[in-house]
């Protein structure tokens, strides 16, 4: 039992972050699958216009849901909460662009199932997310000032 808690505070943040991410996946591709359904009648195999916008409602939903969780759980943030939360939007907006190209070039352009794609962009888009994350947005007090010495 030693062993676990060492382990869990080790990886706390890490561990941490991929739950809210679990959570946030959730929270995201409920919006996108409702919406594909109820909006767009529930293909599995969107257009290319479908698919845009359905990764738009995946991400303003998922970033939404994410910043306040990630701030007070994961990096346990005491940063100014408007400066982090416009680097956070800023910075989930640069991994919407990877996740519009993963969709568009794997969903209707190699006609690959619309749930398989979003898989494979979820894997690389919170893998990069968190590294942003963890390097611009939610940096440690000590990392800012070590900065600004240099």
């Amino acid at each position: 039992m030693d062993k676990i808690k060492q382990l869990f505070i080790k990886y706390e943040e890490i561990i941490i972050y991929l739950i809210v991410g679990v959570l946030t996946t959730i929270v995201s591709w409920t919006c996108k699958f409702l919406w594909n359904r109820f909006v767009f009648g529930g293909p599995m195999h969107p257009t290319a216009t479908q698919t845009f916008i359905l990764a738009i409602v995946t991400w303003v939903s998922g970033v939404a849901f994410a910043y306040p969780l990630n701030r007070k759980w994961v990096f346990k943030s005491k940063g100014p909460w408007v400066g982090e939360c416009a680097k956070f939007w800023g910075s989930r907006l640069s991994t919407f662009f990877l996740d519009m190209f993963i969709t568009e070039v794997f969903g209707p352009l190699l006609g690959i199932n619309v749930v398989v794609v979003t898989l494979i962009s979820a894997v690389l888009v919170t893998i990069l997310n968190y590294i942003i994350s963890k390097v611009f947005v939610f940096k440690k007090k000590k990392e800012v000032d070590e900065e600004i010495v240099e």
